[in-house]
């Protein structure tokens, strides 16, 4: 009983640190954006928080952890059980590590990442309506979905497929969509000029950088929690690794925009941080010290040469969640069966074949969720809406109603 309440303790403690990134998501958003839609952001991430819990509690914890399944798809019914005795004790056989109460709302923190990455990547043109049912039915449905295949036992996890704590189930899932989203929205006005990418600077860059600081402290609980109990020695290595590779993706990152654009850009550097760090969570349990500096290092290049890439392929990713989170996460998940405990030839396969199972299932849903919304209701605010800013015109307020910038 004493195990169990420590074990549970520390969960719940893993669980505020995952709520507190929703915060270090707001401020990055809105830091790296420009000021007349910092309503329009801080919107969509509270809604994606509340309707997320809610939906995990109706539909999503049941389809992603339906008990015996196909490997493929179940359903253990809607709403919470009560995982009580027949006595109307609480039943202590749950799990020795935490109560169901506990592991519904640790795992409901996570759901609602999944649509916050989307959020960032078509912020300032996407109107709010379409979005929000797109978050429902991606929240709802389609992240527990995916999620059953691995954490909820099945046909990835029978395949020996390894994602600790999140680098393709959570990061690539909203990733995959991210990309469907840029790709049917179009780029913001004037981000492109004759075919070259433009800056638009956001207006906030010590709140992105907030941002990124509260995330490295929240992913303390994203990595830390996964554990799924306070094992005092793979706690440690799971935060060790974490930040080690959380650091090495900043510094190198830093260093390769810098020899390749001859500025220090600080929007690099954050993003660097937030590379490593997605880029550890698929294996951060079972990694060396040196194997996490290597794995976030790495992560911290293919930040800058990723965002060149997108660039060249015209897509409009303000935040630059496609390269932190998409490509990151691959390689993240990928280098689970190079580095650790798990590497070898078999399991870098089994790690492909995951990847490739999330893309096709991801990019395929996605894009018909949201090529029916382009088609029935639209996907892009007017023109003049996204030159004045989605808060005057999609929720009638000012951020800053004292402090008005004339922005274009």
């Amino acid at each position: 009983m004493e195990s169990l309440t420590i074990n549970n303790v520390w969960m719940m403690i893993c669980t505020a640190l995952v709520f507190f990134m929703h915060l270090g998501f707001a401020f990055l958003e809105i830091g790296l954006t420009r000021q007349k839609n910092t309503l329009n952001i801080l919107f969509k991430n509270i809604f994606i928080i509340t309707i997320g819990l809610l939906l995990y509690c109706l539909v999503g914890f049941n389809l992603m952890y339906p008990g015996e399944f196909n490997g493929f798809f179940g359903f253990a019914g809607f709403g919470l059980d009560s995982p009580l005795t027949a006595e109307g004790a609480l039943d202590l056989t749950y799990n020795e590590g935490y109560t169901y109460w506990t592991d519904f709302l640790f795992q409901g923190m996570f759901a609602a990442t999944a649509a916050t990455i989307v959020s960032g990547a078509v912020a300032e043109r996407m109107k709010i309506v379409p979005f929000m049912i797109f978050a429902i039915i991606y929240v709802g449905i389609v992240y527990p979905i995916a999620g059953s295949w691995k954490w909820g036992g099945g046909f990835l996890d029978e395949l020996g497929f390894y994602d600790f704590a999140g680098s393709t189930l959570v990061h690539s899932v909203g990733g995959w969509a991210a990309v469907i989203a840029v790709c049917l929205l179009g780029p913001r006005i004037g981000k492109f000029k004759d075919g070259k990418p433009q800056a638009i600077p956001g207006h906030n860059i010590p709140l992105a950088t907030a941002g990124v600081l509260i995330l490295w402290l929240g992913w303390f609980g994203f990595n830390g929690g996964s554990v799924l109990s306070a094992d005092p020695t793979l706690t440690s290595l799971t935060l060790v690794t974490t930040c080690l590779a959380a650091a090495a993706g900043g510094v190198v990152c830093m260093l390769v925009s810098t020899a390749l654009y001859k500025n220090l850009d600080l929007t690099m550097f954050l993003n660097g941080i937030l590379g490593g760090l997605v880029g550890i969570t698929a294996g951060a349990d079972q990694m060396s010290p040196t194997d996490a500096i290597i794995i976030g290092a790495i992560a911290g290049a293919l930040i800058v040469f990723a965002v060149s890439f997108i660039d060249k392929l015209k897509l409009d990713d303000p935040v630059g969640a496609i390269a932190v989170h998409l490509i990151c996460g691959i390689w993240g998940t990928l280098a689970v069966g190079i580095f650790g405990e798990l590497a070898g030839m078999d399991q870098f396969v089994s790690q492909l074949i995951g990847v490739a199972c999330y893309a096709v299932f991801c990019i395929i849903t996605s894009f018909i969720i949201i090529f029916i919304l382009k088609k029935t209701m639209g996907l892009r605010v007017s023109e003049r809406e996204e030159l004045e800013g989605l808060d005057a015109h999609e929720h009638g307020m000012d951020a800053y109603p004292d402090f008005r910038m004339n922005e274009h």
